[in-house]
């Protein structure tokens, strides 16, 4: 079976993980990425219960009319101390700890919140209830930590490691997932693919600078 794990669009504010509403554009991307999965036959949609990624999964679904399943564990790594603040302020406040994070060394939680096992230990039973479901083809509506995350888990790298997966990945994006059920493993078979948003340049991360979310 696959599952289509998606970014959700671009939100109305570029402040760190805050739980608002996509903006025009992300309404744009959803719409795209539902059109462009619209031939898949995608019997069901997951997504967590944040704003962003919930309306990007009902707006995609507009193409699939399937059902939609809210799952909270798919919520985007929470950064802690720095939810709610931009990315002038988070490099200045938290210099030493993004010093330390670079190294990649350690699989470090962000000051307050979780790191990427975090992540994985919380997402991978939703992963693993998905492959059991009996559906063959799922969207999973999400976020970029959450696929970074998952898919270095995934790939058998260090936690710490998940950062080298996509600088930012774009809003929208597919990263597709298979699942063996005869040996019980998960492949990656592509990445951060967003080629239905590439005729329009608008649409993409490099005309928005937005923050780690």
């Amino acid at each position: 079976m696959r599952l289509y794990l998606i970014r959700h669009g671009r939100q109305c504010s570029q402040l760190c993980n805050v739980n608002v509403d996509l903006a025009e554009e992300g309404f744009r991307q959803a719409e795209l990425l539902g059109e462009r999965l619209a031939g898949e036959k995608i019997e069901a949609v997951y997504s967590s219960h944040l704003l962003r990624a919930f309306q990007t999964a009902e707006t995609a679904n507009r193409f699939w009319n399937v059902e939609h399943i809210v799952k909270e564990e798919l919520r985007e790594i929470s950064f802690g101390e720095m939810e709610g603040m931009c990315d002038e302020d988070i490099a200045v406040k938290f210099a030493a700890f993004k010093k330390e994070q670079e190294k990649m060394e350690a699989d470090l939680p962000y000051p307050g919140g979780e790191c990427a096992g975090d992540v994985t230990r919380r997402v991978m039973p939703v992963f693993r209830e998905i492959a059991e479901s009996g559906y063959q083809t799922v969207a999973v509506v999400t976020h970029g930590g959450v696929i970074r995350s998952m898919t270095s888990a995934l790939l058998g790298m260090e936690p710490a490691r998940y950062r080298l997966l996509g600088n930012s990945l774009e809003n929208c994006s597919i990263t597709e997932v298979a699942y063996n059920p005869g040996n019980k493993r998960f492949t990656v078979e592509r990445f951060n693919d967003y080629a239905h948003l590439e005729p329009h340049p608008e649409l993409l991360r490099s005309s928005w600078v937005s923050a780690e979310n």
